[in-house]
Parts: structure tokens; sequence; C-alpha cells
């Protein structure tokens, strides 16, 4: 029975590698384009919880930087990850954990997955734009937080805030009708 659970664990890891991968490379046409990555990555923290999701989004950085193209834009490698915006794709680890975390001490309601995604998506927009400054200062020259802030956060609030909403309520009903 251990093996058979084991073996469900590493397909559903598996399988969320892989929807993380196919929305990072969904790009959503507005004035800025985004990707659903961000969404891949709740609904991955959200039904996996700790260890699963944590480790599925782990597995995602890797297959990236090893060399398979699973980051936006079909980009993959070291470069990917130590550019302006890999810190970002690092971030969804501390979303991953947050998620995780919290869902597993509070439970998996609808508000608490909402502030549970809030909290990760702030803390993958904290070392995301921490590194961006970082990459940028050190490359281009200094830069204001405000300025990044306008160009890496701003255009991406309302997008971010839709994704969590129904990401939350997409966890929310499976959850429901389906033990992950």
């Amino acid at each position: 029975m251990k093996s058979r659970k084991t073996i469900l664990s590493l397909v559903y890891i598996a399988l969320f590698v892989a929807i993380i991968a196919v929305c990072s490379w969904i790009s959503i046409p507005i004035v800025i384009p985004f990707t659903l990555q961000t969404f891949a990555v709740f609904v991955t923290a959200g039904l996996l919880g700790i260890k699963r999701g944590t480790t599925a989004v782990v597995v995602y950085i890797l297959l990236g930087l090893v060399g398979v193209p699973v980051f936006s834009q079909f980009r993959s490698g070291l470069g990917a990850l130590l550019g302006n915006t890999g810190g970002y794709i690092i971030g969804f680890l501390f979303t991953a954990l947050a998620v995780g975390i919290i869902t597993e001490i509070f439970g998996k309601k609808l508000y608490v997955l909402i502030i549970a995604m809030i909290i990760g998506l702030v803390l993958c927009y904290a070392f995301g734009t921490a590194w961006f400054m970082y990459i940028y200062t050190k490359n281009t020259g200094t830069i204001g937080l405000w300025s990044v802030l306008s160009v890496c956060i701003v255009p991406y609030l309302i997008p971010d805030v839709i994704k969590i909403v129904v990401a939350a309520v997409i966890v929310n009903r499976v959850n429901k009708y389906v033990k992950i």
C-alpha cells in the first residue's frame, strides 16, 4: 500500500510539473502580456500540499536549469535563472512553501487559500524584485525601488489577483470531491 501511495505521489508531482511548464508557455496578450505560471504554482501548492507541491516546483526549476525549455517564452538554462527575472522563478519556491504551510495549518477553506496565495505572491514578489534590483544594479547601474515596482509588479497586480481568486476556487472545489 505504501508503494502505491509513493507511485501516486510521484505521478501527481510529474503531472503538476507539466502543468506549471505548460502554463508558463501560455501568454495572455494584453497591454503587458503575462503568463499563467503563478496560477499553476498556486494550484500545485494548494492541491499537493507543502511536500509534494514544493517538490513539484523544485523539479520544475531544475528541469529549466538543465536546459529543458519549461520557463516562459520557452527559455531555460542557468542564464534564465540568473537573469533579471530569474528571482521570480526562484520565488515560486517561497510561494509553494507559504501556500503549503498555511493550508496545512489552517486547512483549505476558500478564505485561507486566498490569504495563503496572497502571502505566497508577496514573498515571490519580494524575492524577485530584490533579485531584479541586484542584477540590474550590477549590470547597468543604480535603479530605484519605485522604478522596479512600476515595471515588475504594478502591471501584474490585477492579473495576479484574478489568478489567486480563480486558483483558490479551483483548489477549494477540487478538494471537496477529490483527495489528492
